[in-house]
């Protein structure tokens, strides 16, 4: 259960497991208040708070950071263009050293013992978010030809959209 600790950015304290006096800590957080994100075109809204489970550990002088993230996140179909709820559940893990003489890409330098964990997190969030956005697998999406959404309604306009480049082989075939 959550300890209800909400914050807007997430500055996590390393200092104890840095000097040894913790090996390992549970790691426990709201993050709320996240402003919309505009990713590939895409506007990302966060829909309440972002929840985040787990623990820091530390080998030698490298920490690690394996910890849950949920979040509600509204989109915007791909297909029909309405908004969407999509929860994100996942783990992530991410390594962290204050020791200057590790140059790892993958390791995060940090800076005192502290680091704001927030874009971390947003980050991990989007790059779990699908390519194509769906309300549901089954989305028949807008007309081409009026707009209409297809999954409220039908619409009378024609269905035969062909590709000019293909008009002989339609008549070849008489379809």
């Amino acid at each position: 259960m959550l300890n209800n600790i909400k914050h807007k950015f997430m500055i996590l304290d390393f200092t104890d497991i840095i000097n040894k006096t913790k090996h390992e800590k549970h790691i426990e957080f709201l993050i709320e208040n996240l402003e919309d994100v505009v990713f590939d075109g895409d506007n990302i809204i966060f829909e309440g708070p972002v929840k985040v489970n787990g623990t820091a550990s530390i080998v030698d002088d490298i920490i690690s950071l394996n910890v849950n993230v949920k979040a509600n996140l509204k989109l915007t179909c791909s297909r029909c263009l309405e908004t969407y709820m999509h929860l994100v559940d996942i783990d992530m893990h991410e390594k962290f050293t204050n020791n200057r003489s590790i140059e790892d890409e993958e390791i995060i330098p940090l800076d005192g013992g502290k680091i704001d964990i927030t874009e971390i997190v947003v980050d991990s969030i989007l790059s779990a978010l699908p390519i194509k956005k769906l309300c549901s697998e089954n989305c028949k999406g807008l007309c081409q030809h009026c707009g209409t959404n297809l999954n409220r309604s039908t619409c009378d306009c024609n269905k035969d959209d062909i590709d000019i480049r293909m008009l002989k082989l339609k008549d070849l075939f008489g379809n």
